[in-house]
């Protein structure tokens, strides 16, 4: 019987082959890389700077002036300021997955493989968390807080982790007591590397689906505390304080909203379409289909 370390590789194949074949995670893959690829590559072909302010053009119409999605109140080119935007909130969410995923990794790997009083103690640590409403607690740290991207990342991961951590928890239990472990186990090996290298590889499925869903939750947190005013704050654009411009103008220039509102929608929906897709993937390999 092969060894659970050669088996790795033909169980990711599998996996992989299963989520190819789920056509919301593809069309989600499309979505996504579809939308960071103009993010990144849209600005360098427009002729306009996401700073650049004609007054002469202000409410321009999508498509008049050479403006794709029209300009804004001061001017500002409406297409340019949506890449620029895109670049930060996507810098937000996948900041956010690195950090919470790490911190929830750790937590939930440490909690599940020791149990007893070492478990209680993180998982009321969880629990806490938990207790307070995020959206609360996320305004409340932004409101005393320098708001940028580097802090609204780590306010949003700090409100994150606690999910992943009970996921890791329950999945590092169900495996703690496979052959496998004990082997290690017999073989002498420490309890650092039976944890990481044995558990953890193992227990990749969920951590990778709950990484895929956070970064749809963080992009549209920071869309919404920077919709309300305690976000990114301008010039810099973000999804979130475009929409928050947009408000006043709804009647008279709707484009204005329109156009980061279907950005945070393309967004948020294809993570959690190619969240669903690893969820499949992996619930089949884990039910032996």
């Amino acid at each position: 019987m092969p060894s659970t370390a050669a088996r790795r590789p033909l169980i990711r194949s599998r996996a992989l082959r299963r989520f190819l074949g789920h056509k919301l995670a593809v069309i989600g893959l499309l979505m996504v890389l579809g939308l960071t690829a103009a993010c990144f590559i849209g600005p360098h072909l427009l002729a306009y700077d996401h700073l650049f302010i004609d007054l002469r053009a202000r409410f321009a119409p999508p498509g008049t002036g050479g403006h794709l999605f029209g300009t804004d109140p001061l001017g500002r080119d409406i297409a340019a300021r949506l890449f620029q935007a895109g670049q930060v909130s996507m810098a937000i969410g996948f900041a956010v997955m690195v950090i919470a995923t790490t911190i929830g990794t750790v937590v939930g790997t440490v909690s599940g493989f020791y149990g007893g009083t070492i478990s209680a103690v993180l998982m009321r640590v969880v629990d806490g968390f938990l207790s307070f409403p995020s959206v609360f607690l996320l305004l409340a740290l932004a409101a005393f807080l320098q708001p940028g991207p580097v802090m609204i990342a780590v306010i949003i991961a700090a409100t994150s982790w606690m999910e992943v951590a009970r996921i890791v928890e329950a999945e590092v239990k169900s495996l703690r007591n496979q052959d496998f472990v004990q082997a290690a186990q017999m073989l002498g090996l420490s309890q650092r590397w039976i944890m990481f290298r044995e558990l953890l590889p193992n227990a990749m499925g969920p951590i990778i689906v709950a990484a895929s869903l956070t970064v749809a939750r963080a992009i549209l947190l920071e869309a919404y505390i920077s919709f309300l005013g305690y976000g990114i704050q301008p010039p810099l654009p973000s999804w979130g304080n475009m929409l928050n411009g947009a408000q006043q103008y709804l009647a008279s220039a709707p484009w204005l909203a329109i156009v980061p509102g279907l950005a945070i929608t393309i967004a948020v929906t294809g993570f959690n379409f190619i969240g669903d897709g690893l969820r499949d993937a992996f619930d089949s390999r884990a039910q032996g289909r």
